[in-house]
């Protein structure tokens, strides 16, 4: 049975786990210092994993933003400032001593809830919704990657025209932030949902218009891919009725253009079982 060191390096936290067979054995997690840079992050994953030295034959990282030829850039320098081309494989490599399989975190999330969770081995698109917003596209067995890792980088499109902002910018986990501010609130979105569930306005206003324009993202990627499944998952995507705020946007659709959508089954750990099962397993990408 392989054991594989699992990282999942996100804007939010950092999450290290040992994977065998698709399950998490073991985990350890901190807050991710958005101030400092990447030479700081790897030391935060070494100093997770350094009680499981021994434990564990293969390494997964997976990263918000561009992984390519072991190279890491930022998509939204806003989620973490990554500088461009940071080589993140040899770093990495020099640090634990073992050459790392490299993925973006929401393509190796894609990847996890295909082959142990929601996906069920169907195709499906996977959302991740919360400091910004990531995504996965797995068709015909197929994790679909692209031809320089950008696939699925749905968080990037810009709804509101080419100059636009990123749709990451309105929905995302850091908008909710902004926009609490603007309402004269320091809160944070897990602060903004227990705001609304106490009755207040303002914050189900920002819960409210983050999950229209989410749903919108989904029935785009219906007309597109015409998926069997669209899994979300992320902080604000699993967070207590905003699923459910999706779903009933989408009601009135056409039946054709109405997606299925369904919770991350494997939750926050979707990401390291899937970079798991990528580093020790043959996996089909769809590279063009």
């Amino acid at each position: 049975m392989t054991t594989t060191l699992a990282i999942d390096l996100g804007g939010s936290k950092i999450l290290a786990a040992l994977v065998s067979e698709g399950r998490v054995t073991d985990r350890a997690e901190t807050a991710t210092d958005r101030k400092v840079g990447p030479d700081a992050w790897i030391a935060d994953m070494a100093g997770l994993s350094a009680p499981w030295a021994g434990r564990y034959t293969a390494l997964g990282i997976t990263v918000t933003g561009l992984v390519h030829n072991g190279l890491w850039t930022a998509l939204n320098p806003a989620t973490l400032g990554i500088p461009a081309d940071f080589p993140l494989a040899d770093r990495v490599r020099d640090r634990f001593g073992m050459a790392p399989v490299l993925a973006n975190d929401a393509q190796a999330a894609a990847w996890g809830e295909y082959t142990h969770g929601s996906g069920a081995g169907r195709d499906m698109v996977f959302f991740t919704i919360s400091t910004g917003i990531g995504g996965g596209v797995v068709t015909g067995g197929r994790l679909l990657t692209g031809r320089s890792g950008l696939a699925g980088s749905f968080g990037q499109l810009t709804p509101l025209g080419e100059d636009g902002p990123r749709i990451e910018d309105l929905t995302s986990g850091l908008w909710m932030l902004s926009e609490a501010a603007a309402h004269g609130h320091q809160a944070e979105a897990r602060a903004v949902f227990a705001a609304a569930q106490n009755g207040e306005g303002w914050a189900d206003a920002i819960i409210q218009t983050s999950a229209t324009r989410a749903a919108r993202l989904c029935h785009s990627a219906q007309l597109l891919f015409d998926p069997a499944v669209i899994v979300i998952g992320g902080g604000i995507g699993l967070a207590p009725g905003y699923l459910d705020r999706v779903e009933a946007l989408l009601r009135d659709l056409p039946e054709i253009q109405r997606p299925t959508l369904a919770r991350a089954a494997l939750g926050a750990d979707a990401g390291a079982v899937g970079i798991a099962a990528l580093a020790t397993q043959p996996t089909p990408t769809g590279r063009d």
